[in-house]
């Protein structure tokens, strides 16, 4: 059984940082991508982040880019989102998300994805 568990949501005025963790299991790691997507109130889902478990690669959306980094620590089976000079347009519900056999220019589609959390929700204001 697949399980991916977010944490490290919470509340940050503008310019602070944030690191989400997503720990996973159940996954058969080396065909896997691991991605970040966010969901606003009244908007929908879009990409932030991915990263291709075998190899390393990374892909962001551009309004993350230099700000945001997806990485993942293979020995705890835990991808990280590490996001510096938050705005408040980074407010929204985290999720993380596993999935199969994915190829670069899917990566930033959810509907790609076999496997989601629960989210954790990121609050930037002052």
């Amino acid at each position: 059984q697949v399980q991916l568990v977010e944490s490290g949501g919470g509340l940050a005025q503008p310019g602070d940082s944030l690191r989400l963790s997503c720990a996973a299991s159940g996954l058969t790691f080396n065909s896997i991508a691991m991605g970040w997507f966010r969901q606003a109130p009244g908007k929908e889902r879009e990409f932030v982040a991915a990263l291709k478990w075998s190899g390393g690669s990374t892909r962001y959306a551009d309004s993350v880019r230099f700000r945001f980094t997806i990485s993942k620590n293979s020995a705890k089976n835990t991808v990280y989102l590490q996001m510096n000079n938050l705005e408040p347009e980074d407010t929204a519900t985290y999720y993380c998300a596993a999935g199969k056999n994915l190829i670069w220019s899917s990566l930033a589609t959810p509907r790609q994805y076999d496997y989601w959390g629960q989210g954790t929700q990121v609050t930037v204001s002052s």
